[in-house]
C-alpha cells in the first residue's frame, strides 16, 4: 500500500480531521543517512508534521519546516511540495548527543532556537516572494510546538499527535475551522462540542497504537460513531532535486585546476547531496569529461 494523507470533515463541517502513515517515503529519507534513533525519530515527527500542514493550505508552492537550535541538532529541514513530494535533511554538530533526547535538549539547550515556517510559491509566480514566520521553539515535542505556531500565527486551534521510528512515521491532526457569517447560536454550540468531542476521543491516541495499526483501523477505532465527510486520499513521495548534472555544474563552477587538485589529493571526487545524502562519485574519466570542449557540429570550425 502507497503511503497516504487521508483528509476528512465532521459532520457539521466545523472540524477538519487528518491522517497521515508513511513507510516507503520515510525509508526513502534515510537511505543514505545514518542518524541517531533519536535524531531520526524527531525527524520522521517533522516530516509526517510537514504533510498534514502542507494538507491544510491552498497554496500551489512548497511549504518548509524548519527547526534552527544550538544544540546537537544544528538545523532541521522539511520540504513538502503541493504535489505531496517531500525531502529533508538534518544538520548535526560534532558533540556527543545529550543525555535527555527531547527536542528541547536536542534543539534548544542554549535557549536560542528558533522555529520557521517558509512557504515559499513555484519559481514562475510573478512577483514571487516567499512568506516566512519565525517563533521561538516552545513546547516539549514537535507536536506542541507546531500547536503553538498555528494558535499564534494563524489563530485556528490545532490539535496534532506525531510518532516516528525506523521503520514508519505517522501524524494525525485536528484543526478547527472557523464558521462562516451569520451562524446560529445552535450552530456555534454544535460547533463547540464537536471541537471537544473530537479533542477527546483524539486524546486517547498512544505512540505506540500510531506505529503498530493501520491508519484505517485507527480511524475506524476513533471514530466508529461519527459521521465524516471523506475526501480523496493522496500519496505521498520522496522527491529530491537532485541530479548528477546538477552536482556535474557545480564541479564545473569550481574550476579545473581544483578539480584537478581533489583529484591528485583523494583519486576520486565524491560529493553527497546535502539534502537526500544520495552519493556522486567521479572518476578521473568523469572529472576530465567536465572540461571535455564541445564537439563542432557540422560545416563548423573549433577555431
Amino acid at each position: 500500500m502507497s503511503d497516504q494523507l487521508k483528509k476528512y470533515l465532521s459532520e457539521d463541517r466545523s472540524v477538519r480531521i487528518e491522517s497521515v502513515d508513511m513507510h516507503q517515503t520515510w525509508q526513502a529519507a534515510q537511505a543514505h543517512h545514518s542518524y541517531p534513533p533519536s535524531v531520526a525519530a524527531l525527524l520522521g515527527e517533522l516530516v509526517a508534521a510537514s504533510t498534514l500542514l502542507a494538507a491544510t493550505l491552498k497554496f500551489d508552492g512548497s511549504l518548509l519546516l524548519q527547526l534552527q537550535g544550538d544544540g546537537a541538532i544544528a538545523l532541521m529541514v522539511v520540504e513538502c511540495r503541493a504535489d505531496m513530494s517531500i525531502r529533508a535533511t538534518v544538520k548535526m554538530r560534532d558533540r556527543p548527543l545529550p543525555i535527555q533526547r527531547d527536542i528541547q535538549s536536542l534543539l534548544n539547550p542554549g535557549g536560542t532556537a528558533k522555529f520557521i515556517v517558509v512557504l515559499d510559491p513555484p519559481k514562475n509566480t510573478p512577483g514571487r516572494q516567499a512568506y516566512q514566520g519565525i517563533v521561538p521553539l516552545e513546547g516539549d515535542s514537535i507536536a506542541e510546538a507546531l500547536e503553538q505556531y498555528m494558535l499564534r500565527s494563524e489563530q485556528l486551534e490545532t490539535r496534532i499527535w506525531l510518532a516516528a521510528d525506523a521503520e514508519r512515521c505517522t501524524g494525525f491532526l485536528l484543526q478547527r475551522l472557523p464558521l462562516q457569517g451569520g451562524n446560529q447560536q445552535a450552530e456555534v454550540l454544535s460547533a463547540d462540542e464537536t471541537w471537544q468531542r473530537t479533542q477527546r476521543l483524539a486524546e486517547t491516541l498512544t505512540q505506540k497504537e500510531m506505529l503498530e495499526i493501520t491508519q484505517d483501523t485507527l480511524l475506524h477505532r476513533l471514530f466508529w460513531e461519527e459521521t465524516l465527510l471523506a475526501f480523496d486520499a493522496r500519496p505521498i513521495t520522496w522527491q529530491c532535486s537532485c541530479t548528477r548534472e546538477r552536482v556535474a555544474d557545480m564541479l564545473k563552477m569550481l574550476g579545473h585546476a581544483e578539480v584537478q587538485d581533489i583529484l591528485e589529493t583523494q583519486g576520486k571526487i565524491e560529493v553527497a547531496c546535502e539534502f537526500c545524502g544520495q552519493p556522486y562519485l567521479f572518476d578521473g574519466v568523469d572529472s576530465a569529461m567536465l572540461f571535455q570542449p564541445l564537439a563542432p557540429g557540422p560545416g563548423k570550425s573549433i577555431h
